[in-house]
């Protein structure tokens, strides 16, 4: 069997070198995903200062808010830079990494400091101080546990993006900006920190929840499936419209209620999964 013909490769000009440059819109979404998160970062950064020059809870709810909805736009951004890219033919070796890298900044770290900031860096309502030390401490280890569990999930993608394409309908593990999302929109529904111990530690089981989530084999719907392309009925654009209104409208409501949902979805095909056996299925991607 012949090698491969290295000058038919899109990645490579007649002369067999590698091309140079990148797919600029793709790339471009990609940048908005990394403003959003630096934002975000940014935004958490001012709630905590707010809070230790003891401005109040609802100033600091406020940058953590704007840290939150950060996060969504990048939820957007990123969804829209893959899709765009696959619409386009446009995908490539940069495009992949600088979007995972962009990610772990995006929907690992910066979710992860507003989780710790808003959740448990505000608790002062504990017995003692040394047990609201190690009770900061703790939230310190879930939330870094997040920050790795999401990388891994990442590094994880980039490797089986190189196997041959299985069953495009379902991710493996819950996805990184899924995880970012339920953070997000917890924080966007409640807008003022958390500020006793027994809602912090709810809060850190659920953040170490959505760590464990990613780094599992959860099935989760990838919505890979949807074909942008092909003729929708004029209802479709009316059921749309009304959903970007809702979200316009009552976008707390509306948000967590979509997080949440495809949280437990996942759930809840594992539970079926247990409960009806079948044959196993063909050979799946993980995804980011």
């Amino acid at each position: 069997m012949g090698s491969p013909n290295l000058h038919s490769s899109p990645l490579r000009r007649k002369d067999g070198r590698l091309r140079r440059g990148v797919y600029i819109l793709p790339s471009l979404f990609t940048v908005g995903t990394l403003v959003c998160g630096y934002i975000a970062l940014l935004s958490t950064l001012k709630g905590m200062q707010l809070l230790s020059a003891g401005l109040g809870s609802s100033m600091s709810g406020a940058a953590f808010d704007a840290a939150a909805k950060a996060i969504g736009v990048a939820i957007l951004f990123d969804g829209l830079d893959g899709r765009i890219a696959r619409l386009t033919n446009s995908t490539s070796p940069f495009g992949r990494e600088f979007d995972s890298l962009a990610d772990v900044i995006t929907f690992g770290v910066a979710p992860a400091l507003l989780a710790y900031a808003w959740g448990v860096r505000t608790v002062d309502n504990i017995y003692g101080a040394q047990t609201l030390q190690y009770f900061r401490e703790a939230g310190w280890i879930i939330t870094f546990a997040y920050v790795i569990c999401g990388a891994a999930r990442l590094a994880r993608f980039n490797i089986d993006t190189m196997k041959p394409t299985g069953d495009r309908r379902y991710f493996i593990g819950l996805p990184i900006p899924g995880a970012a999302g339920v953070v997000a929109a917890i924080v966007h529904w409640m807008k003022e920190p958390i500020g006793t111990w027994p809602y912090a530690g709810v809060w850190l089981a659920l953040v170490l929840l959505l760590a464990f989530l990613m780094v599992s084999r959860t099935r989760y719907y990838s919505f890979k499936s949807l074909d942008l392309r092909r003729r929708r009925p004029y209802v479709a654009v009316i059921l749309i419209g009304l959903g970007v209104w809702a979200i316009w409208a009552y976008s707390e409501e509306v948000l967590l209620t979509m997080a949440l949902t495809y949280l437990i979805s996942g759930l809840l095909l594992w539970l079926s999964s247990r409960l009806r056996p079948h044959p196993p299925a063909p050979e799946e991607v993980h995804a980011q």
